[in-house]
Formats: structure tokens, sequence, C-alpha cells
């Protein structure tokens, strides 16, 4: 359920939108979210989303879903789909059917042939690398095409043959007529349209001209009457070709580009390409591999829509460099899941405990809420037998320094249940315990010993009611802060799947309360004592054994281990 306090936090973006309803300026707000249909969806991603629809849901206005597929040889169906889903799933509406880029195909021919009318753009003969050679430098200034001078009959009747097919591909371009001597090297005549024989998604074979972004971007704006286009900051440099294309056709909006930081998330990726690489070259299972930082891996992974949009609201929005700890992104998880996700115990590393005095029809079970907040999401009954398992770390024959869990001659409460002293200690060969005798105190079900305090609670299942799950175990997906630019000796960068966490994933077999047996895909519990866990959204079927994600823990672990 959205709420407008999800995104009441104040930025330049906001101020800017506020000063243009106040000025008369704008009456209404239109945003948009346009992302190329060529990959996945990331936190970068979900940032860009939260800030585009959400402005729109603050004041009241529309914000389109737009899909800027320019560049067919990269894009498909399922990413658009995947698209779709990711921003429904946040939690927000598009105005209207989502738009294509491609839907203005004939309408941008007709502006490019239009600027070629006005002496604005022309046919260049250049190669690729020839190009380079012309555009100059940081410093120095390029030269002119030596085709730049093409008369304007030349050139229209050269961008229809173009079109038309009946040049190769690569061996023609049509480019603006700006200035070759600008500063900024976006302006130095850039391409607006190639060559490109290819299958389009949404075209079909319609076209083998394909406009370029920057040309498409600012009429796809302005066409659908976008009062704010907001974008990161390396797009800041293109805002004057933005804005000089728009000056130059005859359309009636003109949307104002406002720039602010993209987000760099630690320990992780935010590249298409280098996703893609992941996916391609199997380092990961897919695209909703729950270590990807993308949209569907987060959601398989246990995240929230919830979750993510209080991470975005922390991150904020500025012109400053907006580098974030993965431990933010998981406290916001954490943070979310603490209110919303019922209990339930579950044991994966099992040790067995026999209850040695334990007494059919006198040893008794007690309920328990799901939720010590939330009694409307029920209660369970715990049953117990005389054999039980807890964590082989809730025990200690040798205990450390204040120490509250289960030792030899100690005692400890069973969470929802008994106190019990552990007796005896069996070993197995290598001198490991494998199993403890304990005994229970049968007047401590529900209220504390007398003549005595027991500080420790821990978790535990019934061996002859636990169902049996698979888990798998989760880390951060690299061991570097920033695993795509780490440079070597030479100087050279290092590939950054050099850097691959080999241990960010364990899968596990343990033992779990027998309510998770009637549980559907994607249910969130929190595991007590343990952390949050989410049933598999593909890989999870009701009536085999259930199959946990795990998503974060109960407290961040990753500082400690390490320092």
């Amino acid at each position: 359920m959205l709420d407008k306090e999800q995104f009441a936090d104040n930025h330049f973006i906001r101020t800017i939108i506020e000063d243009d309803l106040k000025s008369g300026k704008h009456t209404k707000i239109h945003t948009r979210f346009p992302p190329e249909p060529n990959g996945y969806l990331h936190i970068g991603h979900a940032k860009s989303i939260c800030l585009n629809f959400g402005l729109a849901y603050v004041y009241d206005g529309l914000c389109n879903l737009r899909f800027d597929d320019t560049n067919p040889e990269k894009e498909n169906q399922e990413y658009v789909d995947s698209i779709k889903e990711d921003v429904q799933w946040l939690g927000f509406k598009w105005a209207d059917e989502p738009r294509y880029a491609s839907d203005y195909f004939d309408q941008l021919f007709d502006f490019a042939v239009g600027l070629i009318q006005d002496g604005k753009a022309y046919v260049d003969d250049l190669t690729l690398e020839e190009m380079r050679e012309y555009r100059g430098t940081l410093t120095e200034a390029g030269k002119n095409s030596p085709y730049r001078d093409r008369t304007i009959e030349e050139n229209l009747d050269l961008f229809n043959r173009m079109k038309n097919g009946e040049f190769p591909d690569g061996s023609k371009t049509l480019r603006l007529k700006i200035d070759m001597a600008s500063g900024n090297l976006n302006m130095r005549d850039p391409v607006i349209y190639r060559i490109r024989r290819a299958h389009h998604h949404n075209t079909g074979d319609k076209w083998c001209i394909y406009p370029m972004y920057d040309y498409t971007h600012c009429i796809s704006d302005a066409i659908e009457n976008i009062t704010h286009s907001l974008c990161t900051l390396e797009f800041e440099a293109h805002r004057p070709l933005y804005d000089w294309v728009l000056d130059n056709i005859p359309i009636q909006s003109h949307p104002r580009q406002y720039e602010f930081s993209r987000l760099e998330l630690l320990y992780s990726i935010t590249s298409k390409r280098k996703l893609n690489q992941m996916v391609s070259e199997n380092h990961v299972s897919g695209w909703d591999d729950p270590r990807m930082p993308t949209i569907s891996g987060m959601r398989r992974r246990g995240y929230t829509p919830e979750g993510l949009r209080l991470f975005a609201k922390r991150v904020g929005i500025s012109k400053s460099e907006n580098v974030v700890d993965m431990s933010v992104l998981e406290g916001a998880i954490r943070e979310e899941l603490e209110n919303s996700a019922p209990r339930l115990m579950a044991v994966l590393n099992p040790l067995k405990v026999t209850l040695t005095n334990f007494e059919q029809g006198k040893t008794a079970s007690r309920s328990a809420d799901f939720h010590p907040n939330h009694p409307e999401m029920g209660s369970r009954e715990i049953p117990i037998s005389q054999t039980i398992y807890i964590e082989h770390d809730d025990f200690a024959e040798i205990p450390p320094k204040g120490w509250k869990r289960l030792t030899l001659g100690g005692e400890v409460r069973l969470r929802h249940g008994y106190v019990i002293k552990c007796d005896e200690v069996i070993k197995d060969e290598n001198g490991q315990p494998i199993e403890l005798k304990c005994s229970i105190d049968h007047d401590t079900l529900g209220k504390n010993p007398e003549g005595r305090k027991v500080k420790g609670v821990i978790h535990w299942v019934s061996a002859e009611h636990a169902a049996p799950i698979n888990v798998r175990l989760y880390d951060r997906l690299f061991t570097v802060e920033r695993p795509d630019t780490v440079r070597g000796e030479d100087g050279e960068y290092v590939p950054f799947t050099h850097f691959l966490n080999p241990e960010s994933k364990k899968e596990i077999t343990a033992l779990a309360e027998s309510v998770v047996n009637d549980l559907p895909p994607e249910s969130r519990w929190q595991f007590e004592r343990i952390g949050y866990f989410v049933t598999d959204r593909k890989d999870h079927k009701q009536g085999q054994t259930p199959i946990f994600n795990k998503t974060v823990g109960l407290k961040d672990s990753w500082q400690a281990k390490a320092a």
C-alpha cells in the first residue's frame, strides 16, 4: 500500500517542481521512467522508479512507462515483460498503456527530414574509425567531415535511400550539423541515425535505419508532454544536445532535463553489460538469481517492495556522489520484515538432544503467536517430543565469558517451552558432540524456575514433528567494495569476475516447524534468532520439500567478518 509519506523527503527536484507549480509554469506534473529493454532492471533502476513514479504520486500527476527501444540487436520481449512486472511489483502504476520510443519512429523520421531540409543535418560516409579521428579530443577541436557540405537535395535523396535499404549496414549515417569545434563533444555533429538490419521486437522488419538514443529520448519526452525529464548525472553533458534538438524541430512541448547522482551500491555491480556477462558466463543461475542486484533477483531473495521503497527514500536524491554500503539496503529490508514477517523456529545445524525425563502425557506443549506484535497473524501449537534438535552453535562444552546458552551442567530455556539442564555430552571419535542428554524442569512451562535465574533462551524443533527443509544461504556476491574498479600492477583493470565470492551461496538441509509444509511460494518468515527467509518463488512447490532462500540475517554480520 503506497503512502505519500514514503516519498516525503525534500530534495532539489521537489523544490523545482513546487516552484514550477507555484509559478503556474505547470499545472500538473508528468514524469516518465524510460528503461532500455536490453536487460533486467537493477537496484539503480529501483531508485529511479521510486523517484519518477513517487513524484507523480505525491503531486497527483502522471508517470509514463516508456521503453527506449532504439537498439534492436540487444532488446527483446523478455526484457520488456520483466520490466513491466518489476514496476508493478514495486507498487506503481503507469499512465495509460506502456509507451515505446519505436511508436514514434515515423515522427522521428519526419523530424529528421525536416532537419535536412533546414540544412541542419547531413548524410555522412565516414566509418566509425574515421569519425573518431575527425571528432577531436577534449583539448583539440574536431574537423568537419568531407561530406558535411552535401546539398540538401543530395542529403534528402541519400537519407530516403538509407531508409529503403539501398546501402549496407554501417556504410552511412545521418548527423546533425552543429559545431565540430564545440567544447562539448556531444555537440560535435552527433549521429542521429544509423543503418542496421535487425528485427525489432515492436516494429518487426519495417525499418533498417534506427534513431540514436540522444535524438530519440528528447523528442519522445516532448511528444508525451513530460514536464520534468529526470536522469542520472552522466547525462548532464548531453543536456545541450537535448535542448538543441527540441529547439530545432517544430514541436510545441519543450521538457526540461534535470540530473541527479546515480546509485553506487558497494559489493555489487549495476552495469547491465556486466550483469549480462554474469548470466551468460554462468557465474549466476540467471537474471533473477537471489545474489543479483536485479529487482527480480532481490524479489526472489525475499526483499519486499516496501523495503526497497524505504531504501530509496533513505539514500535520497542529490547531485553529490551516492555511494551506499550494502548494509544500508539490508537494514531497510530487515526493518520492514521485522514488522511484517511472521515467526517460526528452524534449526539449520542440528544437534540431537534427548530429554531423559520426558513423560508422554505430562510433558506438555504450548501455543505461540506467529508475531509478538500482531495477534491477527494467528498462532500455532508447538509440540515437544523426547528427542529435539537445537543448533550446534547453542552448545559449548567450554563456554566463553558471558555465555548465555547451553553448556554441560548449565540450564537454558527452550523458546516457548521448558527450562532444560544438560547432564551429559556424547561425542564421536573426533571428540565432537553428537548428542546431549538433558533433563526438563517440568515446573517451568510458561513461568520462571523457583530460586534461580535462567538467562539464556534458545530455539529448537521436535524431532517427531519437524519438517525437513532445503535452505539456500546467500552472502554478498563480491569480496571487494568496487569489483569493477580494481587495477592490477600493470595499471589495467582486473576483470571484476576475479572478485566473485566463492562463499556467496551454500545449500543445506535443515529442520523447521511443520507449518512450513503448507506454505505457498514467496512466503516470507523470520526464523527465530537466525534471520529472514522466503520460500523460493520458482523452485518451492507445495507438497514437496520446502525450499527457503535466506533474505537477510537478524543483524549485520558482514562488518564483524570483515574486521
